[in-house]
């Protein structure tokens, strides 16, 4: 069994019935896997997904997804190590948005494989993550 956190950028696909992405996900939750979304992720897929002209529509079928997503809250500690990883990367030249570094400790804490297409991300070298979306 695999445990997987969603950024936005794959999370927010799934609202699409036709999307191959969500195929995937649907197919890996049928073998055992586990399919994560971090609290400041869903802010994000919430607010996007509620823009589009088919909102109503959107929404409705989250909330279905969500009956098989697990929801990470951020923790204090979350808060702390993400604003410490958001001054190491850039003192080293590197940047990462609040949201992602949240995300970012979370799938670390937890042992997660992060679903994104982010490159943002590649300054983890710690954190393990796929893109399902371009490969």
């Amino acid at each position: 069994m695999r445990r997987y956190l969603l950024d936005t950028n794959h999370a927010a696909r799934l609202v699409t019935i036709s999307q191959p992405l969500r195929q995937k996900i649907f197919e890996h939750v049928g073998l055992g896997n586990e399919f994560y979304i971090a609290i400041p992720a869903l802010t994000e897929i919430l607010f996007g997904v509620s823009l589009l002209p088919r909102a109503v529509v959107n929404l409705e079928e989250w909330y279905r997804l969500e009956q098989i997503l697990g929801v990470v809250a951020l923790t204090q500690q979350d808060a702390r190590q993400a604003a410490y990883l958001q001054v190491e990367l850039r003192r080293r030249g590197r940047q990462i948005g609040t949201i992602d570094a949240q995300i970012a400790v979370i799938a670390l804490r937890e042992n997660f494989t992060l679903l994104t297409t982010d490159r943002d991300f590649d300054a983890i070298w710690a954190l393990e993550r796929e893109n399902w979306v371009s490969g």
